[in-house]
């Protein structure tokens, strides 16, 4: 006889197919979906990028080899590019020394590694900064605060370079601005997607690659202003106007609202939420309105675990203990590295194509227009593994086809740097967010520190460098193929969001118990 008991009575794993009620949505109700009070908060946040640009590529004009030319024809020739296998005596440069930190200081037959050491110092800045100060962003400081301090140090630290009177000072304070700048993109990230609904997160997103495209952008003709001046005035005209940057977001930039109520503070959630809402909606904000009847329900549905206040530490420790949020991670920074080697890497090396810096720099910068253009008007409606990995496999083939293929190749990687980065921002739910995209964006600056070494290396040898780039991002290209895709998909506030939809998700997915 039949056991009477049905077998599909699995009461204690019924999954609940209506999730609770998403922050998102109840944010959106009240400010909207996008308005003029959002959009001015999204550009403003978005112009620390232009700073975050500038003291990345500096170097490319600062420690540049400068031209030089033969004094003794009969001892010397143009014609090799080895300029150490000469007499000093038989060669001069063709500016004053000061223009370049290599002339002043007589790098030029120093070796790869102190001549590509600031650099490398700059980005070995970069990754202790990301791994000591990202947390911050999720835990106590929060997002705008976070930008702020970085702005600002980095400003400094850029400003205090003007004196450095020998390499291993310059390098040191190369450090510590990389330090600093290490949260300046990621925090501005996050803040301007966390200030706009979700069907707009992707496309604010990329207003803060255009300011970084900017910034890039204006490096070479600040520079070509600046041509025979001392290197020294590049670091004064680029840090001086982030210093006004610094005061006027202390004044008129606003916090996370997101954060702001992860983080339990209600009053601030409120008030930052009525800063960005039009005016017919804001009678939402009584103390009987539905809107505090949600909120409620959100906190009671959720535990509270999962809305505490961050420790220093507690937000990477979160990230390690999910096994999902693990895999997810390691993937997306295993792709950051490659793109990171490419996309810092190249700019520094446009030198040794034997095509003009100053135009060889523009065309990278303004390669990367385009890539933000695509970016913004195609992310909505591409997949983002399929993105990744053909421009990753695009990048690496047109790596050291000369000045044309390295075009490609930078464009490349500048599309699938934007779509990386948003990528890993609709993976992560809110709570871990600022900290995940940091670590990828250590991961990319880890391939940076790589980068000027290589360079250095590739002035003799092209191989040691752009066939070093091409292999390393088509292969860490790869990886896309593990991580979910998120086209469409909304975004969580919490691990127990997210981790309720993984449940579902599994739930739906598997196969139907047999009944035989």
């Amino acid at each position: 006889m039949a056991d009477p008991t049905p077998l599909l009575s699995e009461s204690s794993t019924t999954i609940d197919p209506k999730p609770p009620s998403s922050l998102d949505e109840i944010i959106e109700g009240c400010i909207g979906d996008f308005g003029w009070a959002q959009f001015l908060q999204v550009a403003f946040v978005s112009l620390a990028w232009v700073f975050d640009a500038q003291q990345t590529f500096i170097s490319v004009f600062t420690d540049a080899l400068p031209p030089w030319h033969c004094t003794t024809p009969t001892s010397c020739t143009t014609a090799d590019a080895d300029i150490c296998r000469f007499s000093p005596n038989a060669w001069a440069w063709d500016m004053p020394i000061h223009t370049s930190t290599v002339s002043e200081w007589s790098l030029e037959c120093a070796g790869s590694f102190m001549m590509g050491m600031p650099a490398s110092s700059f980005f070995l800045g970069c990754l202790a900064g990301g791994f000591i100060l990202a947390t911050l962003a999720d835990s106590s400081l929060g997002r705008k605060n976070m930008l702020l301090l970085s702005c600002l140090l980095m400003s400094l630290s850029g400003l205090c370079t003007v004196a450095s009177t020998n390499i291993w000072t310059y390098s040191a304070l190369r450090f510590i601005s990389g330090f600093a700048r290490a949260t300046i993109g990621t925090c501005a990230l996050v803040l301007s997607t966390e200030l706009v609904g979700k069907r707009w997160r992707a496309q604010v997103g990329v207003i803060g690659f255009f300011c970084f495209t900017l910034g890039f952008l204006s490096l070479p003709a600040i520079a070509y202003l600046n041509r025979g001046s001392s290197w020294r005035l590049l670091y004064f005209w680029t840090c001086t106007p982030a210093i006004f940057y610094c005061l006027l977001l202390l004044f008129i930039g606003n916090e996370s609202p997101r954060w702001l109520f992860v983080q339990g503070r209600k009053e601030e959630f409120v008030n930052t939420l009525k800063s960005i809402t039009p005016q017919a909606n804001r009678s939402k904000y009584s103390a009987t309105s539905s809107f505090w009847e949600k909120i409620n329900f959100i906190n009671t549905c959720e535990p509270s675990e999962s809305r505490a206040n961050l420790d220093l530490y507690s937000a990477i420790k979160i990230l390690i203990q999910k096994s999902w949020a693990l895999r997810r991670l390691c993937a997306v920074m295993g792709i950051g590295f490659g793109i990171g080697m490419v996309y810092y890497g190249m700019p520094l090396g446009v030198g040794s194509l034997g095509f003009n810096l100053y135009l060889s720099v523009t065309f990278n910068a303004l390669s990367e227009l385009p890539s933000s253009l695509i970016t913004f008007f195609l992310i909505g409606t591409v997949n983002r593994k399929g993105s990744l990995l053909g421009f990753t496999t695009l990048s690496g083939i047109c790596n050291g086809l000369r000045i044309g293929g390295e075009l490609v190749s930078f464009f490349s990687a500048c599309t699938a740097f934007n779509v990386l980065l948003i990528y890993t921002l609709e993976l992560f739910p809110t709570c871990v967010r600022n900290s995940a995209v940091s670590m990828v964006r250590q991961a990319m600056v880890l391939g940076g520190v790589f980068s000027p070494v290589l360079v250095a290396a590739g002035r003799k040898n092209e191989l040691m460098s752009y066939g070093i780039f091409g292999v390393t991002i088509a292969f860490c290209g790869l990886l896309v193929t593990f991580p979910p895709e998120t086209k469409g998909c909304t975004s969580s506030d919490t691990m127990y969001e997210e981790e309720h939809k993984l449940k579902l998700s599994s739930h739906k997915q598997a196969p139907a118990p047999s009944l035989v």
